[in-house]
Protein backbone atom coordinates (compact mmCIF):
# COMPACT_ATOMS: atom_id res chain seq x y z
CA UNK A 1 0.00 0.00 0.00
CA UNK A 2 1.05 3.44 -1.01
CA UNK A 3 2.50 6.05 1.98
CA UNK A 4 -0.30 8.18 2.41
CA UNK A 5 0.40 11.97 2.85
CA UNK A 6 -2.98 13.30 3.08
CA UNK A 7 -6.43 11.94 3.49
CA UNK A 8 -10.02 13.56 3.75
CA UNK A 9 -13.93 13.21 3.38
CA UNK A 10 -15.75 14.96 1.59
CA UNK A 11 -17.81 17.66 4.33
CA UNK A 12 -21.03 18.69 5.14
CA UNK A 13 -21.85 21.97 7.07
CA UNK A 14 -18.20 20.95 8.44
CA UNK A 15 -18.86 17.66 9.75
CA UNK A 16 -17.20 14.25 7.56
CA UNK A 17 -20.83 13.05 7.00
CA UNK A 18 -20.24 11.74 3.49
CA UNK A 19 -19.50 8.34 1.49
CA UNK A 20 -16.55 10.42 -0.47
CA UNK A 21 -12.89 10.19 0.84
CA UNK A 22 -9.78 11.57 -0.66
CA UNK A 23 -6.29 10.96 -0.33
CA UNK A 24 -2.82 10.91 -1.47
CA UNK A 25 0.38 9.30 -1.55
CA UNK A 26 3.61 10.66 -2.70
CA UNK A 27 3.30 9.64 -6.62
CA UNK A 28 -0.94 9.80 -6.67
CA UNK A 29 -4.17 11.45 -5.75
CA UNK A 30 -7.19 8.98 -4.82
CA UNK A 31 -10.61 9.62 -4.81
CA UNK A 32 -13.48 6.92 -3.43
CA UNK A 33 -17.01 7.25 -3.57
CA UNK A 34 -19.47 5.36 -2.39
CA UNK A 35 -21.25 2.93 0.71
CA UNK A 36 -22.65 -0.46 -1.22
CA UNK A 37 -21.44 0.03 -4.82
CA UNK A 38 -17.40 1.35 -4.88
CA UNK A 39 -16.16 3.06 -6.67
CA UNK A 40 -11.84 4.14 -6.63
CA UNK A 41 -10.52 6.64 -9.27
CA UNK A 42 -6.76 7.85 -8.82
CA UNK A 43 -4.76 10.11 -10.90
CA UNK A 44 -0.46 9.91 -10.98
CA UNK A 45 -0.14 13.29 -9.93
CA UNK A 46 2.30 14.03 -12.58
CA UNK A 47 -1.04 14.27 -14.49
CA UNK A 48 -2.10 17.58 -13.49
CA UNK A 49 -1.93 20.41 -15.12
CA UNK A 50 -3.44 22.99 -12.73
CA UNK A 51 -4.95 23.79 -9.23
CA UNK A 52 -6.91 25.83 -8.41
CA UNK A 53 -8.79 27.03 -4.66
CA UNK A 54 -12.47 27.88 -5.04
CA UNK A 55 -13.82 28.88 -1.11
CA UNK A 56 -17.52 30.76 -0.92
CA UNK A 57 -18.73 32.37 1.52
CA UNK A 58 -20.80 29.49 3.50
CA UNK A 59 -17.80 27.22 2.79
CA UNK A 60 -15.28 29.75 5.04
CA UNK A 61 -18.03 30.07 7.48
CA UNK A 62 -17.61 26.18 8.07
CA UNK A 63 -13.80 26.17 7.91
CA UNK A 64 -13.71 24.47 4.45
CA UNK A 65 -12.91 25.06 0.47
CA UNK A 66 -12.62 23.38 -2.65
CA UNK A 67 -9.49 22.36 -4.91
CA UNK A 68 -10.49 22.63 -8.86
CA UNK A 69 -8.03 20.06 -10.51
CA UNK A 70 -7.56 20.34 -13.99
CA UNK A 71 -5.41 16.72 -14.95
CA UNK A 72 -4.72 14.47 -18.23
CA UNK A 73 -6.16 12.03 -17.07
CA UNK A 74 -8.53 10.57 -19.49
CA UNK A 75 -11.06 8.65 -16.42
CA UNK A 76 -11.01 12.08 -14.37
CA UNK A 77 -10.34 14.77 -16.65
CA UNK A 78 -11.00 18.20 -14.35
CA UNK A 79 -12.62 17.08 -11.10
CA UNK A 80 -13.22 18.66 -7.88
CA UNK A 81 -11.84 17.67 -4.20
CA UNK A 82 -15.29 19.01 -2.56
CA UNK A 83 -15.57 20.44 1.17
CA UNK A 84 -12.13 19.34 2.60
CA UNK A 85 -10.42 21.04 6.15
CA UNK A 86 -7.62 23.17 5.56
CA UNK A 87 -7.68 23.31 1.70
CA UNK A 88 -5.44 25.79 1.01
CA UNK A 89 -2.78 23.96 3.07
CA UNK A 90 -4.07 21.08 1.18
CA UNK A 91 -3.91 22.86 -2.44
CA UNK A 92 -0.28 23.92 -1.85
CA UNK A 93 1.20 19.98 -0.49
CA UNK A 94 -0.81 18.85 -4.06
CA UNK A 95 1.37 21.36 -5.80
CA UNK A 96 4.53 20.72 -4.08
CA UNK A 97 3.90 16.94 -4.78
CA UNK A 98 2.78 17.75 -8.63
CA UNK A 99 6.43 19.57 -8.84
CA UNK A 100 8.28 17.05 -7.24
CA UNK A 101 6.37 14.24 -9.00
CA UNK A 102 7.29 16.21 -12.63
CA UNK A 103 10.57 16.82 -11.75
CA UNK A 104 11.49 13.15 -11.21
CA UNK A 105 9.43 11.73 -13.75
CA UNK A 106 10.91 14.78 -15.94
CA UNK A 107 7.70 15.35 -17.35
CA UNK A 108 7.72 18.66 -19.36
CA UNK A 109 4.33 21.08 -19.51
CA UNK A 110 2.74 21.20 -23.11
CA UNK A 111 0.56 23.87 -22.30
CA UNK A 112 0.94 25.41 -25.15
CA UNK A 113 0.76 22.40 -27.71
CA UNK A 114 -2.73 23.01 -29.77
CA UNK A 115 -3.33 26.77 -28.90
CA UNK A 116 -4.01 27.67 -32.42
CA UNK A 117 -1.35 29.94 -32.44
CA UNK A 118 1.20 30.41 -35.68
CA UNK A 119 5.04 30.64 -35.20
CA UNK A 120 7.54 31.52 -37.56
CA UNK A 121 9.88 29.47 -36.16
CA UNK A 122 12.82 30.23 -39.10
CA UNK A 123 11.85 34.12 -38.88
CA UNK A 124 11.22 34.69 -42.29
CA UNK A 125 8.33 36.33 -42.10
CA UNK A 126 6.24 33.52 -44.34
CA UNK A 127 3.30 31.34 -41.99
CA UNK A 128 4.78 27.87 -43.15
CA UNK A 129 4.87 24.29 -42.27
CA UNK A 130 8.17 22.97 -41.71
Amino acid sequence: MANILWHDRKRYFGLPISFTKYSMSEDRLFVETGLLNLEQNEVRLYRILDLQLKRSLGQRIFGVGSIIVSSSDKSLGTFEIKNIKHSANVKEMLSVQVEQQRESKRVVGREYMGSGIDVDIDDDDEDGVL
